[in-house]
């Protein structure tokens, strides 16, 4: 049928569905025990929330429908290629995935606290540092007492371990 034989408002703009966190091409997601818990409970609530979905028609009630298990389909994607790395079972004295890690800046003595965390459960406000972040890389495989010159732009920074705990 032709195009001119369509009602505009029976045309449907597309379900916009936000992108999850990007895991950089040929990297294993990574995740610690409770990123694991968080992406199996997100699941339950977008299934929860699809369930429960109301509106005021069909168009709106189906394009809600549609966002969700859009992102339901990513979220499954994500829960699939996750790969469980428990904190406990890294050495307890070097820096790797799930360490709670302390740095001090040589240069301005300020401190730093932070864990390396998978993609999905990285949040800033609760200090936790996604494992492929340019710090995250730096810190890894280094041990209490370490240096490190962290290259951000075109200011170099001199970090010191200061403490390690999983």
């Amino acid at each position: 049928m032709s195009r001119g034989f369509v009602k505009e408002e029976d045309q449907e703009e597309p379900v916009l569905i936000p992108p999850r966190a990007a895991i950089p091409e040929g990297v294993i997601n990574y995740v610690t025990p409770n990123g694991l818990t968080e992406l199996k409970q997100e699941l339950k609530d977008l299934e929860n929330e699809r369930a429960e979905v109301k509106a005021e028609n069909d168009t709106e009630k189906r394009r809600s429908q549609s966002l969700i298990d859009g992102k339901i389909n990513l979220l499954a994607e994500r829960l699939q290629t996750a790969r469980l790395l428990d904190p406990k079972d890294q050495p307890e004295d070097e820096i790797r995935f799930g360490a709670n890690v302390k740095l001090q800046n040589e240069n301005s003595g300020q401190i730093r606290e932070f864990q390396i965390v998978g993609v999905d459960e990285a949040n800033i406000k609760k200090k936790k540092i996604a494992f492929v972040a340019p710090i995250a890389k730096a810190v890894t495989g280094k041990k209490v007492g370490e240096e490190i010159n962290f290259t951000l732009g075109a200011e170099t920074r001199k970090l010191k371990v200061l403490a390690i705990s999983y």
